[in-house]
């Protein structure tokens, strides 16, 4: 079926001389086109609102509101609308303002046939373009919200399964140790409220998360013998031992979005007074995440059950901290810790403790945490000690 020709431009023609309009509007008609008539700026503004207009031819001076009111005004509420603007002076300086202020062309009265003919297609011509690129624009803005929105959900996706990744591994290595506690997730908890204490955010603040949840993925590596011995470990079994803060950084460093998280793993064992291992890094020249991490390992260390000994009271596990800061421990993550209170740390566990139970009772598989960071000082120095 053949399809319907597009019906005639619509041009309102404003002007206060009713033979001027009256002339032009029957010539534009035996072209071809639909003319109204106005004969003042807000009577052409009117209409306008009423229909829509694709096309003006407008006479510079007019009573009242003039020829440019009328460009402005069009050129706010009706954007798309084309104007021509028509004058009885050859004012050159007016036919720039005109143009400048967004008239597509400016013609002398009476305009020749042949010139307005062709000052009106041109304007109708420029008109569609600018309707076809806005349109074009509006359709390439809509494709570029939705890409963005699948690409924010894949990225989420994505994030999901990494952190369920993650979570695996620190499940595995709970399994190996026969960890049955919440330690893993106790730990990244107290380390996040350390660190939001100290005023760490956004993407910062979730790689020291990780971080901590993946200090002692590097025990992996350690033979079973040392890791599960029950007893004391012999100095070549600590040489063991001490390895797994290297074995954890080299097994996630090479992972782009985890190379914060590894330095973070590399520098769990490490002491503000340099005492620590395994390269004796001390204060700044250890990672803010790994200094954080301390405290936070050392306070679930000492107020967490193990099969050797009841877990301290957090009153005590504070003390202990506080007195350590400076030398085990950074001072200013010190202050952040005890800004958060007793009673605030306390809150964390209980929260965490009736989160899981939640799980539980909704036939969820509950987190395993990791196994508890090795926290032991130099030989007669104090702190918890654990493998």
């Amino acid at each position: 079926m053949e399809a319907l020709p597009p019906p005639p431009a619509r041009i309102l023609i404003v002007d206060d001389d009713e033979s001027v309009r009256d002339v032009i509007s029957v010539l534009l008609r035996e072209e071809g086109y639909h003319c109204d008539t106005a004969s003042g700026a807000e009577m052409a503004l009117d209409m306008a609102e009423r229909d829509d207009t694709p096309l003006v031819i407008s006479d510079m001076k007019m009573p009242g509101k003039d020829g440019l009111w009328l460009l402005e005004a069009f050129r706010e509420k009706h954007p798309d609308t084309s104007i021509i603007m028509l004058t009885g002076y050859g004012d050159t300086e007016s036919a720039v303002d005109c143009l400048r202020r967004g008239a597509v062309d400016y013609l002398l009265k009476p305009p020749k046939l042949t010139d307005l003919i062709r000052s009106i297609e041109r304007a109708l011509a420029k008109r569609r373009i600018e309707l076809a690129r806005k349109k074009y624009q509006k359709k390439l803005e809509r494709k570029v919200r939705d890409r963005t929105t699948e690409l924010r959900k894949a990225l989420k996706d994505i994030s999901v399964t990494y952190e369920n990744t993650l979570m695996a591994l620190v499940s595995a290595l709970d399994a190996r140790e026969h960890e049955t506690s919440d330690h893993s997730v106790r730990v990244v908890e107290y380390t996040v409220a350390i660190a939001t204490q100290l005023g760490i955010k956004g993407a910062e603040l979730e790689e020291i998360g990780r971080g901590a949840l993946l200090h002692d993925i590097g025990k992996i590596g350690v033979p079973d013998a040392v890791l599960l011995k029950p007893g004391a470990l012999t100095p070549d079994e600590w040489v063991e031992m001490r390895k797994h803060p290297d074995i954890g950084f080299n097994m996630i460093q090479p992972i782009p979005f985890l190379s914060v998280p590894a330095s973070i793993v590399l520098s769990h064992q490490e002491r503000f007074d340099g005492r620590g291992y395994p390269r004796n890094l001390k204060a700044n020249e250890i990672h803010i995440g790994a200094r954080v991490f301390a405290v936070a390992d050392t306070l679930d260390a000492m107020t967490s059950d193990r099969p050797y000994r009841r877990g301290t009271t957090f009153a005590n596990a504070v003390a202990e901290i506080t007195r350590c800061s400076g030398s085990q421990f950074d001072p200013e993550v010190v202050k952040a810790f005890n800004a958060i209170g007793e009673q605030g740390l306390i809150r964390i566990k209980e929260d965490m403790t009736a989160r899981r139970r939640a799980r539980e009772a909704s036939q969820m598989t509950p987190s395993h945490g990791l196994p508890a960071a090795s926290m032991n000082p130099p030989e007669g120095e104090p702190g918890p000690t654990h493998h």
